[in-house]
């Protein structure tokens, strides 16, 4: 069943937003070769509890983590890892659900760690530029197949990347996955069509080779791409609103102004955004 939000459901969406997107702003300030990947589960846990913000990943379907990170050729849903240490070049991924009084958000964010090459920098460009291509799909009137045909005709046809087929977006709330599906592939005019006050999340996967996913780690959660290939992810929850898309976990409401929901916005993430920032301190 998918449920549309209310001005107020849409408000406090909006603060668990800002409350994921401040730990980004928290990672960004730390993450760098020699930081071991279970630094950052470590840091998103402290300040989840600090920010009063549940981590949702936290057992759901039997996860354990906070977090996930997934590094180079690991497509999602990879495990924090002690001995899983950055090196400069690598390019990691970090995916994480949170809710503040019973209202969610989920975002993911990849992270070029050092001097990344060229070729793994376009493919970040890239992947960001299809989520946005993506979201401005996200209108009242338009259909889910919209949303899907962009992102694959820029990515595949357009600079001949893999548009992973595997995982898909969603809708969110009032659990994390909800109805409907969103598929980042598919035609113009097929599909569901959308309606004002739906929340649903965006999240591109595009690899440097082919879309195909190795899913047969013994974890039964790392998904890796079939070919060796190297995989970028970008993810924000959204609403659908008569002024357009409205981004509720924006990093940097200034750059995403036509995006931003309300001026509560700002608010909420320059709240969070000190909390997570103090913490991150003692990581660097």
């Amino acid at each position: 069943m998918i449920t549309l939000k209310s001005p107020r459901e849409i408000e406090a969406m909006e603060k668990a937003g800002a409350a994921l997107a401040a730990m980004h702003i928290g990672i960004r300030q730390f993450i760098k070769p020699g930081i071991s990947s279970w630094e950052v589960e470590d840091f998103a846990r402290k300040y989840f509890k600090a920010a009063g913000a549940k981590a949702e990943q936290i057992g759901f379907e039997g996860y354990e983590y906070a977090t996930c990170v997934s590094v180079n050729d690991e497509i999602c849903h990879g495990f924090p890892r002690k001995k899983l240490i950055f090196k400069d070049g690598d390019l990691a991924k970090i995916d994480t659900v949170v809710s503040v009084d019973g209202f969610f958000s989920d975002s993911c964010w990849s992270y070029g760690i050092g001097n990344v090459k060229p070729e793994i920098q376009k493919l970040m460009d890239v992947t960001k530029k299809s989520l946005f291509m993506g979201i401005d799909q996200c209108v009242a009137g338009n259909r889910i197949g919209d949303i899907g045909a962009v992102i694959q005709h820029y990515t595949e046809d357009e600079n001949g990347y893999g548009d992973v087929r595997e995982f898909v977006g969603h809708g969110i709330q009032p659990t994390m996955h909800e109805d409907p599906m969103v598929p980042h592939y598919g035609e113009h005019g097929q599909g569901l069509r959308l309606k004002n006050g739906m929340t649903i999340t965006v999240e591109p996967m595009i690899n440097t080779g082919t879309w195909e996913a190795d899913t047969s780690d013994p974890s039964g959660w790392l998904a890796k791409t079939a070919d060796g290939g190297w995989s970028c992810q970008y993810e924000h929850t959204l609403v659908v609103t008569d002024k357009g898309p409205k981004i509720l976990t924006s990093q940097d409401p200034k750059a995403d102004a036509k995006y931003i929901y309300d001026d509560n916005y700002a608010k909420y993430l320059e709240h969070y955004s000190k909390i997570a920032k103090d913490i991150a301190g003692h990581y660097e």
